[in-house]
């Protein structure tokens, strides 16, 4: 055999080996993405391809695992009261919700200051039964804070809460009141107990 004919040989095995080499890689990329899927689903670990995550989600009817923390066997009605002490509109934009202990929930109050004056305010909270107070769990609410209002102005502000599972079986409806009042004046006292449950947001009793 000659010395080209012996280089060609050589070539040629190069050549055939690169192929092979071009194919295995080329199968090993295409079957990562099922490969990887495959081990993410095994380990429990949640990842989304770029393409479900601009389209919102894995697509077909595989439902996300449930929350643990939420106690699905039982209710709490919600119930949502405004008392104002002082010239405002103050109200709650629902006055019920219905949740189970360990859900979040969000529900905002309307505000709005009826004076021709700049106003400085603030809430109070109290619960109904008295027992359900170390059970609600606030995570944002706007009796945090006192608010500035200018005249004519109105706001909405949210309550962002969830009732601790910890809470008595024999408890399936709260009341939730404020009391707003002027900063500056006397802190009225919030209502307790059952007078709560009843003071409606004009300041009547039903």
């Amino acid at each position: 055999m000659t010395l080209i004919e012996r280089l060609r040989r050589d070539n040629h095995q190069m050549v055939v080996k690169l192929l092979v080499v071009t194919a295995l890689m080329f199968g090993f990329g295409y079957a990562l993405v099922p490969m990887y899927k495959h081990i993410c689903e095994a380990l429990g670990i949640n990842v989304l391809s770029l393409s479900e995550q601009k389209n919102g989600g894995v697509s077909g009817t595989r439902e996300r695992p449930a929350n643990t923390q939420v106690d699905l066997t039982r209710s709490i009605t919600v119930e949502f009261d405004a008392n104002a002490r002082g010239p405002w509109e103050f109200k709650p934009a629902q006055r019920s919700v219905v949740v189970h202990p360990g859900e979040m929930a969000t529900v905002m109050y309307e505000f709005r200051n009826v004076q021709n004056r700049v106003m400085a305010a603030q809430a109070i909270p109290s619960y109904a039964p008295h027992q359900a107070s170390t059970h609600f769990n606030k995570l944002e609410c706007f009796c945090f804070n006192e608010y500035t209002l200018q005249p004519g102005e109105s706001k909405q502000w949210p309550v962002v809460f969830y009732i601790d599972p910890k809470l008595p079986r024999d408890v399936t409806t709260i009341t939730l009141s404020y009391t707003f009042f002027e900063v500056g004046g006397k802190t009225p006292a919030a209502p307790t107990g059952k007078a709560a449950a009843v003071v409606t947001g004009t300041g009547e009793r039903s």
